[in-house]
């Protein structure tokens, strides 16, 4: 009887446990829209690991096939054109035109309804996917993790996910730094990433104590959503988390991707191309779309939002930096403020082109500029921002689509970002989707309706590359 009663009691409990999964599964469907992300996980640490692990391959793959679908990924370094330390600079179109159109001239004489209604929207011109834009999170070059493992002893590898974009079409690493406070020194980075290891010996005798503590904490590793020591991490060990300079490296950026953490739902986000911190001391907005009016503010709130993709609940439970305004918060945006532009020897006071020193397509391109292609509403110079939000209204070219887990439909307002450096911090527009500068400018002729030559599309970009 007792073994008889142990089979139904077994039995029983099977029946039970699949009642309560059906349950369980039947509730997930039925869950209504939340902003907010689950506090406590569902499946142990090991299970999540296995999942993503063997999950990875196909989400990269895919990826993978849809950026050789856009664009052309070739190694194809300007002649005679570098960064300031060096790197060259990719040259051409690398998006590629739609089937059923033969020539960028053809598509940019046909009107938005035309190019929309015939599906000829080029697909390097549609927002970017993150690289699994359902998971979304920070993403780091490989160059970058392999470094910080190196130098500082942290590993910012993902088990999930490595980064998309080849190495060639993003910013010189590492990238020189130039301070607005000593401009007879030139580049003072010597060539170095700046961490903990080496700040200090790099900066004192240069930043005065609040500059030396702000970089201090620039360099400091706190937790992030991905990085941290809760078992909802994406890194295998438990992590201090990262720093402002892994992404905005030596004051610059090396093309770390994100995903904004001020839209719902996940569809919806924005991939996120890390945008240069120089010349911050000129401008008056900061976040693509947030429109905050302070490098203080903008300070304040990566640390306390934008590292949990805006998520205060998840941030109190993995470790959030609570940065204190008077003091901290000040000491980092002062780092921040005196961040300089690189050098741009054909540039008078004015800003434009010294005419004795720039080649004649140079000069055709800053004509061009400041004329036909309406470049200089949103981005005068000298320092080529307006210091406002504009939207673009690219919708009017496609229709809504959904590409990897990302909805493709309305931008909305986007700052206007500074164009001074440009050469030196691809790729472009605010999630990336551009990859030279070439491709830039046949987006704006088809998003503005110019209708450049094929000679003044030219001479814009050499224009472009000097300033």
């Amino acid at each position: 009887m007792n073994s008889v009663r142990s089979v139904y009691i077994g039995v029983g409990g099977v029946i039970l446990a699949t009642a309560a999964l059906c349950f369980a599964a039947e509730q997930e469907k039925q869950k209504p829209p939340s902003s907010y992300s689950p506090v406590v996980m569902g499946q142990s640490f090991a299970d999540t690991v296995a999942k993503m692990e063997a999950a990875k391959p196909a989400i990269e793959a895919r990826h993978s096939a849809l950026l050789r679908e856009r664009y052309d990924l070739s190694d194809r370094p300007a002649q005679g054109v570098t960064m300031s330390r060096g790197k060259t600079v990719q040259e051409g179109v690398r998006a590629k035109l739609s089937p059923g159109v033969s020539s960028w001239k053809e598509l940019g004489a046909m009107t938005p309804a035309e190019v929309r209604a015939k599906g000829l929207w080029p697909k390097g011109f549609y927002p970017l996917p993150h690289p699994n834009h359902p998971e979304g999170g920070m993403v780091f070059p490989k160059h970058h993790i392999d470094k910080m493992k190196q130098q500082e002893g942290r590993d910012l590898t993902r088990f999930d996910l490595d980064f998309d974009l080849p190495e060639h079409f993003l910013p010189e690493y590492p990238p020189p730094i130039y301070l607005t406070t000593r401009t007879d020194l030139g580049d003072v980075s010597q060539g170095q990433v700046i961490g903990l290891s080496n700040y200090f010996a790099l900066f004192n005798g240069i930043l005065n104590p609040k500059q030396l503590e702000g970089m201090r904490l620039l360099v400091t590793p706190f937790p992030q959503q991905q990085f941290n020591a809760t078992d909802d991490r994406r890194s295998l060990k438990p992590s201090l988390g990262v720093t402002c300079f892994d992404c905005h490296v030596n004051g610059h950026s090396n093309g770390t991707t994100h995903l904004v953490g001020d839209i719902r739902p996940q569809p919806f986000r924005h991939r996120l191309d890390t945008p240069s911190l120089r010349g911050v001391n000129i401008q008056r907005l900061f976040g693509s779309q947030r429109a905050l009016k302070s490098i203080e503010d903008f300070t304040e709130f990566e640390q306390r939002a934008a590292y949990f993709d805006g998520d205060p609940v998840i941030a109190a439970k993995k470790g959030v930096n609570v940065l204190e305004r008077g003091s901290q918060v000040h000491f980092m945006a002062e780092v921040q403020s005196i961040l300089d532009f690189p050098p741009a020897p054909k540039l008078n006071v004015y800003g434009v082109l010294d005419p004795k020193k720039a080649t004649e397509s140079e000069l055709r391109g800053q004509e061009v500029f400041f004329n036909k292609g309406h470049c200089a509403v949103c981005h005068p110079a000298p320092y080529y921002t307006d210091n406002l939000m504009h939207n673009l209204r690219a919708e009017r070219f496609f229709k809504p689509v959904m590409i990897n887990g990302r909805m493709a439909s309305a931008d909305g307002p986007i700052k206007t970002f500074v164009l001074r450096g440009i050469k030196d911090s691809p790729p472009y527009l605010h999630d990336g989707r551009l990859l030279t500068l070439e491709d830039t400018v046949e987006f704006f002729n088809l998003l503005l309706e110019t209708q450049l030559t094929e000679q003044e599309k030219k001479d814009l970009t050499a224009f472009m590359r000097c300033l």
